[in-house]
């Protein structure tokens, strides 16, 4: 099984970019991670910005492969546990399918990409930066397998 996030918006922090670098590393060999940027739709003065959601949503569409299961990273989604993330992996395994894990542009995502979703991941009720959601994904995904390995990693 591989993941990739799929996500809205290009250069992270260099912080930012050092972290989601480290847990990708880590998690190479349980679920490998590819990280896909798409460009964030034309906003500003004049423009359209729900043209500009709809526009990243067709992008996000675009990159999720065949037989994928997707996961929308979405405020109004279900909020899991280190632990229910490391069952939900566990379900995901038997599934046999891919994973592709979506973070929507600044609005949010567009109504096709939710309704494409098959489930909705909240990370809390905190609002937070998009890039920062990478390296937070990134992080809990490492951890949900470090459960699910038993390694000592997740100490709570």
């Amino acid at each position: 099984m591989r993941a990739r996030l799929i996500a809205v918006g290009e250069r992270m922090p260099g912080w930012v970019a050092e972290g989601f670098a480290e847990y990708r590393k880590r998690l190479s060999h349980e679920l490998p991670l590819e990280l896909i940027e798409l460009r964030p739709g034309a906003r500003g003065k004049g423009r359209d910005d729900a043209r500009a959601i709809l526009d990243e949503g067709a992008a996000m569409l675009a990159a999720i492969p065949r037989d994928t299961h997707v996961i929308a990273l979405d405020g109004r989604g279900k909020s899991w546990s280190s632990e229910e993330l490391a069952a939900q992996l566990g379900q995901w395994r038997m599934a046999g399918r891919d994973l592709a894990f979506l973070i929507g542009g600044p609005d949010g995502h567009a109504p096709d990409v939710l309704a494409r979703a098959e489930q909705r991941w909240s990370l809390g009720p905190l609002t937070l930066p998009h890039m920062l959601v990478r390296l937070v994904l990134a992080e809990q995904l490492y951890r949900a397998t470090t459960i699910a390995a038993g390694h000592p990693y997740h100490r709570a």
